[in-house]
């Protein structure tokens, strides 16, 4: 009897080992994955550093209007506390992170792909990713 019980619980593991492969092998099951976002507080942290680096294309450790990418061109006041005309880091940090906290809806540190979707649902705008940065690393001309 035992011997029986265990070729069945054999059988049906290999039953659904087969299954489970032949789904994760499905072309159409693999082009839909979206695999899950999380970011740490920490994380994101030097991802606002690197941004910011890359967006001051001319090395001042300042933005100005032509630096930003036309989705936040109309931030630029509301970005620039000290309405000095130009975006330090320190102001970029400080609304970037304030960006991402209200993001973290249960304040656990960490940004979720179901939390970036409510804020999406929103209309909050969405955390940046580093594919989405610009690539200012080439030296400037003059």
């Amino acid at each position: 009897m035992r011997w029986q019980m265990m070729v069945a619980g054999a059988v049906l593991l290999a039953a659904c080992s087969k299954e489970n492969a032949e789904d994760a092998a499905d072309p159409a099951v693999l082009a839909n994955y979206v695999p899950p976002f999380v970011m740490s507080r920490l994380d994101y942290g030097g991802v606002v550093e690197r941004r910011f680096r890359r967006l001051d294309v001319n090395h001042d450790d300042h933005l100005t209007p032509n630096e930003l990418p036309k989705r936040l061109a109309d931030r630029f006041a509301e970005i620039d506390r000290d309405k000095d005309g130009r975006i330090s880091n320190d102001e970029w940090s400080a609304w970037m992170l304030a960006r991402f906290d209200q993001q973290d809806a249960n304040h656990d540190g960490t940004v979720t792909s179901d939390e970036r979707e409510r804020a999406r649902e929103q209309k909050e705008m969405d955390l940046p990713t580093p594919a989405e940065e610009p690539d200012n690393s080439a030296a400037p001309a003059g």
